[in-house]
């Protein structure tokens, strides 16, 4: 089964979804006019504007777009940033690295369409606002009958993809990293992150957005803070590291300290795979949460979109790929949260591996809210509400049994249906791009 799913990886992932995710990037950075770099201080200016705590409760009305924005965040600094960093790196050399800041800055355009979008087309299903690729694809070709199995093609990965096969991989990760540092059996882990979850995922967007809105910027301002004394630890290295990521990305020469990368082919597929699986940029996940933001104009929360990306690879996922990087040990035969819990333990000690289990629990976790949120929405357009407590029973068997299963193949699902979910969303971004524009243009011009 492994070797299947790896196959239908490499043909997806071997330049189609890497051509079509990076050309819709540079489509829309041309059409917006570099809208990453444009509305950068903008967005800066808005989050911290909005920044809360504690802010008001979300209900059927959505959520303050600080509440969607930390959910948003949320779903993107997972395992992504940590177990997906090490296995780029591994995978594909540290050149992997480069690539991925290469698609995050063109997927920032992207991810603004996609908020724009989202919040064009949201709608009220049974009296609460909800939102997503899946009611913007509908509106393609006129309504016209491929558009509705576009977007119920993208529904149905979008479930699987984030609900189930994503949130197999997060439980699978953690149970990894506290298997490492606490002996504690990873089924007992997957069943406790299952319930834990579980009780978030019964309370609905109020508690959703409750947990996100306290754990995301905690959580990120903690391990910001760490990585950064540790490269500082390291820093003698820190040169040497930025000339492995800049020349490995284009050859596999040996720089740092006999590290190689493994050929331009493999850096480009993991750096742009393992970045998509991080930052989420025109995969069509996070624009869920961006569409229940209250906002007085889509422009606002396209703005705070490009943040998210940001925040996401520009910041957490580069300290941890130079971590890795600076942390003087030998990569054979380790990949994963284990490569990280390594490089952690190489300057903190028995504490570094502690601090990424806990860390990974905290981001991971996060993660899981995140992403069953989003597949919630597309439960309610498939089926509407009625649906929604046994998909909140099956997100939990997919933590509980993803806990236990090998790294590499949860990973390999997690790319497959990723795929799956990202061709229909670009599909509707490119249709609707003068959509994007008209509603940008005329937001500056009343500015």
């Amino acid at each position: 089964m492994l070797d299947l799913i790896a196959k239908i990886n490499s043909l997806f992932w071997g330049s189609i979804l890497i051509i079509l995710l990076v050309g819709t990037g540079i489509f829309f950075t041309i059409r917006l006019k570099f809208v990453q770099i444009r509305k950068f201080k903008r967005g800066l200016k808005q989050l911290t504007g909005d920044f809360n705590l504690n802010g008001k409760a979300a209900d059927h009305n959505g959520m303050s777009s600080f509440q969607a924005l930390a959910t948003a965040i949320a779903a993107q600094v997972g395992t992504g940033n940590l177990a997906g960093a090490a296995t780029a790196i591994v995978s594909g050399g540290p050149g992997a690295i480069f690539w991925m800041w290469v698609s995050a800055f063109f997927g920032m355009a992207t991810i603004y369409a996609e908020a724009i979008l989202s919040q064009i087309f949201k709608r009220k299903v049974e009296g609460a606002v909800t939102g997503g690729p899946a009611y913007y694809i509908e509106e393609l070709f006129n309504k016209s009958f491929i558009s509705k199995i576009l977007a119920v093609f993208f529904a149905l990965s979008c479930v699987l993809a984030l609900g189930f096969m994503g949130n197999a991989v997060q439980a699978n990760s953690i149970g990894v990293a506290f298997e490492n540092s606490f002996n504690i059996p990873t089924y007992i882990t997957g069943i406790f992150v299952a319930l834990l979850s579980g009780y978030v995922f019964f309370g609905g967007v109020q508690r959703v957005a409750a947990v996100t809105e306290k754990v995301v910027p905690l959580m990120a301002g903690l391990y910001i803070i760490i990585c950064t004394i540790i490269i500082g630890l390291n820093y003698d290295l820190i040169l040497k590291a930025f000339e492995a990521i800049f020349v490995n990305a284009f050859s596999s020469n040996a720089i740092l300290g006999g590290l190689a990368g493994t050929g331009i082919k493999k850096a480009i597929r993991y750096g742009v795979a393992r970045g998509l699986f991080s930052n989420e940029a025109g995969m069509g996940s996070t624009p869920h949460a961006h569409a229940v933001a209250k906002v007085k104009n889509p422009v606002e929360q396209g703005n705070v979109a490009i943040i998210t990306v940001f925040i996401d690879t520009f910041i957490v996922l580069t300290l941890t790929a130079l971590v890795i990087l600076t942390s003087k040990i030998d990569f054979t035969g380790i990949t994963g949260i284990t490569l990280a819990q390594k490089a952690f333990e190489n300057s903190l000690g028995a504490i570094g591996s502690i601090f990424i289990a806990i860390s990974l629990f905290f981001f991971a976790f996060s993660t899981i809210v995140g992403w069953y949120f989003f597949g919630e929405a597309n439960i309610k357009y498939l089926f509407g509400n009625n649906a929604l407590n046994i998909y909140r029973l099956l997100v939990m068997i997919c933590i509980t049994v993803g806990s236990l299963q090998k790294v590499e193949l949860v990973w390999e699902l997690a790319d497959m249906f990723n795929g799956f979910m990202v061709i229909p969303n670009l599909i509707a971004l490119i249709v609707l791009n003068k959509l994007v524009v008209k509603t940008s243009e005329e937001y500056e011009l009343a500015e």
